[in-house]
């Protein structure tokens, strides 16, 4: 028995058969998601292989008031895909249909838990990629619902530039086809969008028509290093600044540098480094664009380290950026981590990462200072051992008062994860009285708030019942 009433969950198995599960293993799997410490076990799982099988549990959940929370890869980083305790989570995992890839348009329709890793593999005969990369293997659903971008976002955009169209399931019972394979529109309300970012908060997301790119016919990779942070993140502002326009621009710091050293037994200069990617119509465009990039790092007192063609080259040049979450957290074994997601203006981003590095200081913290540079995102790797309170009480002040600033200078709390539970504090200062607009428009797709209750627009102040009855996973 829940808080929501008797029978739902026999009304699902007479609906959806052995597709609910209310295995302690699989309710368990579905508990967490891999960056927040709550544990919330949902009363069941349903295990969708279809559009019909999203609309008949959003029939019981209409019916019997139970709120459903979409899952696809468990993979957020700010409570998105937690489940309300006793409720259901929806896997959209088995809608993993790919459609025929339409070669001239450049698009390709997949079920909403098609993961990025293999849609890539099945695209490169083709000589086509989908370029958003958020790092994570990450199902689309889920990138859609959190409008999911990352390295590659400088040069290509994030989920919102990228998905041509979708259809998404409402709670009511309809399924909404928004958007189309037309390069543009000026017809109606630009809903798609709405429903890109919303965490599965406003429908469910079923299939999603992508817009593809060609394979660059030429690409190479530098590696450049500087003696201190504010030298390299003023050196990628100069590089867009030159007319570069890279394909990938990332920065770490050189703590990181030093961890991925240890644990990849690498040999890296260990300062603060750009790794930057360009693409080129042939090789004397490459040629020029490394030029151009040189010119970048010397100008604020930086070096080549590193230069690669070949794609085998490329891709040992990049194993160390590729390798800086698993080094990181072998560098701190039995540490819990909350990453840190700001994203602000270019111009800002300069005392941004020196307030971090003043932030940290003053605490008496340590976190590499990692980040889609060429776009303005930081992130901040905090990590501690799960039990130290007041340790963890100093990392929620630094990622408060960076989240604040970052708001303050005309940037976001969240460049890339979403807001989930956690970021939810920081919408009223980003958003002001649109807010109010953004609750409005949940209530009127789900006026029961039964779609993932209590996430991005829900309020701060009141505690999910996650943060205060269900102990928090070691």
């Amino acid at each position: 028995m829940t808080e929501w009433g008797s029978g739902w969950q026999d009304a699902l198995r007479e609906r959806l058969g052995d597709r609910v599960s209310v295995a302690s293993g699989d309710r368990n799997a579905h508990a967490h998601d891999e960056g927040t410490p709550y544990t919330c076990i949902p009363a069941a799982v349903v295990f969708a292989q279809s559009e019909a099988d999203v609309l008949a549990t959003l029939a019981v959940a209409r019916e019997y008031g139970v709120p459903v929370t979409p899952w696809g890869a468990g993979t957020s980083l700010e409570g998105a895909a937690l489940p309300m305790p006793g409720a259901v989570s929806l896997d959209l995992s088995g809608l993993d249909a790919v459609g025929e890839v339409d070669p001239v348009g450049l698009t390709v329709t997949v079920g909403t838990g098609v993961r990025r890793t293999a849609l890539n593999r099945r695209l490169r005969p083709h000589g086509l990629f989908f370029p958003v990369d958020p790092g994570a293997d990450a199902s689309f659903g889920g990138m859609a619902a959190t409008n999911a971008s990352g390295t590659t976002t400088v040069r290509y955009g994030g989920m919102r530039e990228n998905v041509a169209a979708l259809r998404v399931a409402l709670l009511d019972g309809r399924v909404l086809t928004l958007g189309s394979a037309a390069r543009k529109s000026s017809s109606g309300y630009a809903l798609k969008h709405l429903f890109l970012g919303s965490e599965g908060t406003l429908g469910v997301i079923t299939s999603l028509t992508l817009r593809l790119h060609p394979l660059p016919p030429v690409t190479a990779s530098v590696q450049l290093a500087f003696p201190e942070v504010a030298a390299a993140v003023l050196a990628s502002v100069t590089v867009r600044g030159l007319g570069v326009l890279p394909e990938r621009l990332e920065f770490v710091d050189a703590a990181t540098i030093r961890a991925v050293n240890r644990h990849r037994d690498r040999h890296d200069p260990e300062a603060p480094t750009l790794w930057v990617e360009v693409a080129g119509r042939d090789g004397a465009d490459v040629t020029a664009q490394l030029a151009l990039l040189r010119e970048a790092a010397e100008l604020h007192g930086g070096q080549v380290v590193g230069e690669a063609r070949a794609p085998e080259a490329q891709s040992a040049l990049w194993a160390a950026r590729h390798a800086v979450y698993d080094a990181l957290r072998a560098a701190w074994p039995g540490h819990g981590t909350r990453i840190g997601d700001v994203c602000v203006p270019l111009p800002a981003l300069a005392d941004t990462a020196a307030l971090a590095l003043r932030l940290l200081d003053g605490h008496g913290l340590t976190a590499p200072l990692v980040g889609h540079i060429g776009d303005g995102n930081l992130h901040l790797l905090m990590h501690a051992p799960p039990d130290d309170a007041e340790a963890w009480a100093r990392i929620d002040h630094v990622l408060h008062d960076l989240a604040a600033h970052a708001v303050a200078v005309g940037g976001t709390c969240t460049g890339e994860h979403g807001v989930g539970l956690r970021k939810r504090a920081y919408l009223r200062a980003e958003h002001g009285d649109a807010l109010d607009v953004m609750r409005d428009v949940k209530a009127l797709f789900d006026p029961l708030d039964l779609l993932n209750p209590g996430k991005v627009v829900g309020d701060p102040d009141t505690l999910p019942p996650w943060r205060n009855d269900v102990p928090a996973r070691p």
